[in-house]
């Protein structure tokens, strides 16, 4: 049997070079696209054309992948960046453009944030409500990628990602904070009451989820990729000083538990549970 040959955009991100590796471990043959290939794995085929050019000879151009894991965005970390909305453009005009040429299955990154405030476990039937710049963004994304791969007869996977952890200097959250706050050598740091529960996930795991959502393509649709175990943000803080050995403390209370932030959200693991039980 052919090795499947999977198109990894953005290939060089944050996620995107664990989903690169563990394509690779699961016997795949990965083209990386990006900009930069500093981080991505000596085994993979690296093609820098440029995909938001509007080419409509792309899908040739990035080698006539099997698959697409479509992971490259701006300011991921900066929820209300205006190039979430002035980008949008160019990331349906890349999705029309290699679904017109003949790629047969997409999978794209979602997240959460396309769903704004929810208490509870958040299904693929939740209503969605976002309310940042990113949450609209991916939200419109979606949207626009349900339509054109029902256009094009194509596969669809949209993969929700929720807190993501892991790799820790680049992924611009509370625990890279921690780390550098330790490494300066800081006896506490501020926080919140860190009561609200959240799915978080480590990014290997994720990408092993990622991974083996894309080489299959029985379960479609919104999947969302997570753990399905809400775990309080001080408890995850708390064992993470733990994990790590460190001597700095959180100053609970010394900023105010933010109106919109809910008192849990998770990710309904029911589609990816059966995924990873049959990879």
């Amino acid at each position: 049997m052919a090795k499947k040959k999977i198109l990894v955009t953005g290939a060089n991100g944050y996620i995107g070079r664990h989903v690169v590796t563990a394509l690779l471990n699961k016997g795949c043959e990965v083209i990386a696209s990006d900009f930069a290939f500093d981080g991505v794995d000596e085994r993979a085929i690296r093609n820098e054309t440029p995909i938001f050019s509007d080419d409509p000879e792309l899908f040739d151009k990035m080698g006539r992948p099997d698959a697409c894991i479509h992971m490259a965005w701006r300011n991921g970390f900066q929820h209300n960046a205006q190039t979430h909305i002035t980008d949008l453009p160019n990331h349906y005009l890349f999705l029309k453009n290699m679904m017109g040429g003949g790629l047969k299955q997409v999978a794209v990154m979602g997240t959460m944030h396309e769903i704004g405030y929810w208490e509870g476990a958040i299904t693929e039937d939740t209503p969605a409500n976002p309310i940042s710049l990113y949450g609209i963004a991916k939200n419109a994304l979606r949207q626009i990628t349900i339509q054109l791969a029902k256009e094009n007869g194509v596969i669809l996977q949209w993969l929700r990602a929720y807190y993501i952890l892991g790799d820790d200097l680049k992924n611009n959250s509370i625990f890279s904070r921690i780390v550098k706050l330790e490494q300066e050598g800081s006896p506490t740091f501020p926080f919140t009451s860190g009561k609200n529960k959240y799915d978080f996930i480590n990014v290997d795991e994720l990408a092993a989820q990622i991974s083996a959502a894309t080489i299959q393509t029985e379960v479609q649709g919104i999947i969302n990729c997570c753990t399905g175990n809400p775990v309080s943000l001080a408890d995850k803080v708390e064992e993470f000083i733990k994990e790590k050995n460190y001597k700095i403390r959180p100053e609970y209370g010394a900023f105010p538990d933010r109106p919109y932030d809910s008192p849990g959200v998770w990710g309904d693991p029911e589609k990816i549970n059966q995924i990873m039980k049959n990879c």
